[in-house]
């Protein structure tokens, strides 16, 4: 009787503490949720170990479906060699294809012909050079030419000009080609005739390429040059050089520097008028700049012919300023000189334009040349010839007649 109740209140006591406990009932359910599980899939014919993926989640989970992880191939050490091998000859045969090119640039090789003159600036711009060659196709790689020209002294070497270059030239010969001392720099051959004016002579030289009318006109200006002739003659007028300029053919540098250019018809002058010339030029009573002037005159007049009659009448018109003209050389010439280029003189230029060179209003010489005149006329105006003559007209015939009196001259003029 008394192991009954024992039993009985074990038995109580069991099924108080299993009332009590959640967790215990909460296995009980998942139990039978299982177990209703497995009986829905043996009925779709699944395997019970499978479920889908709707089922498998918890309502209101944000679980995923971890992938299953796939095994790592190790790749085999021959491939990665493999790989590398040709990765490097790849980027090899790139780098020899780029440098075979800038080496056939370098040493002008297998490049197609082509030719340009390349002007070196007086301020002697490298930068400029080098865009010139690459826009001519001379070189290829303009990066390459400034390292090789820094490396051999390039810059230093280029003098001011044109040069004809083209691509058979390695940079070597390129560099070496735009030097003081290179055949290759281009020249122009310039004839200067008799009587033209400075103004004249500067356009031709830069119509030739050989400089620009400002530069030459700023060097003539400013440039003291060394000769005896010049010393009296004060700077700052571009037309102070007029008269020395000795009309002859001359070949330049094409892009020559101004200096230079000027220089060269200044010696020939220097040489052409020596000092033997200079000195009967003394002794006769005249300086070089007043037979110059005359010389320029007379050039200015003269068809060619008649250069030692024209020569007589300014002479005398000049010795005898209280007969004949009175002193006046009346040279249309010499309003000509003044006047824009191509202009006729007319009589109302005798009377009206005001200017020192208006030889009808100032007596005298003129204050200088009114251009370059030739050897013929220097002699002829070291040495007129002997006449009585005051006037002279041009005549229908396209010929100077030439009278010792006025009113032979004003009957000419009327007939």
């Amino acid at each position: 009787m008394e192991r009954d109740n024992r039993r009985d209140s074990r038995w109580n006591d069991y099924r108080e503490e299993h009332r009590r406990d959640p967790y215990r009932d909460d296995y009980r359910r998942e139990s039978h949720r299982r177990e209703d599980y497995r009986d829905d899939h043996r009925r779709e014919g699944r395997p019970s170990g499978q479920r889908s993926a709707q089922q498998s989640r918890k309502p209101g989970s944000n679980s995923r479906r971890t992938p299953m992880a796939r095994k790592k191939q190790k790749r085999s050490p021959l491939s990665n060699s493999m790989i590398y091998i040709l990765v490097v000859c790849g980027i090899s045969a790139i780098l020899a294809t780029v440098g075979w090119t800038m080496a056939n640039d370098m040493l002008a090789l297998n490049k197609d012909y082509k030719e340009a003159v390349i002007t070196v600036g007086q301020d002697k711009d490298f930068g400029s050079v080098v865009d010139q060659l690459d826009d001519n196709g001379i070189i290829n790689y303009k990066f390459l030419f400034r390292l090789f020209a820094v490396f051999s002294g390039g810059p230093d070497k280029i003098t001011q000009g044109a040069y004809n270059l083209n691509t058979n030239m390695d940079y070597r010969a390129i560099l070496n080609s735009m030097g003081s001392n290179s055949s290759n720099r281009t020249t122009a051959t310039v004839t200067i005739t008799e009587g033209m004016t400075v103004d004249q002579i500067f356009k031709l030289l830069e119509k030739n390429g050989v400089s620009t009318v400002e530069k030459l006109q700023d060097m003539a200006a400013n440039h003291d040059y060394a000769f005896s002739f010049l010393q009296d003659i004060p700077m700052g007028d571009y037309k102070r050089l007029e008269g020395y300029l000795f009309p002859d053919t001359y070949e330049f540098y094409t892009g020559e520097d101004p200096k230079y250019v000027l220089n060269k018809m200044l010696v020939n002058f220097d040489a052409k008028v020596t000092d033997s010339l200079r000195q009967q030029i003394k002794d006769k009573g005249y300086t070089i700049h007043e037979i110059i002037t005359i010389a320029s005159l007379i050039e200015g007049e003269s068809d060619g012919t008649d250069r030692g009659k024209i020569s007589s009448v300014i002479h005398n018109r000049l010795n005898n300023p209280n007969g004949g003209t009175m002193g006046y050389l009346q040279i249309d010439a010499a309003l000509k000189y003044v006047l824009p280029e191509g202009q006729k003189v007319t009589a109302s230029d005798y009377d009206n334009l005001d200017s020192p060179y208006n030889t009808y209003q100032h007596k005298g010489l003129p204050p200088g040349p009114i251009g370059n005149p030739g050897m013929e006329s220097i002699l002829a105006a070291m040495n007129p010839e002997k006449t009585n003559y005051f006037y002279y007209i041009l005549g229908d015939d396209e010929v100077h007649h030439f009278f010792a009196t006025h009113a032979e001259f004003e009957a000419f003029k009327n007939s």
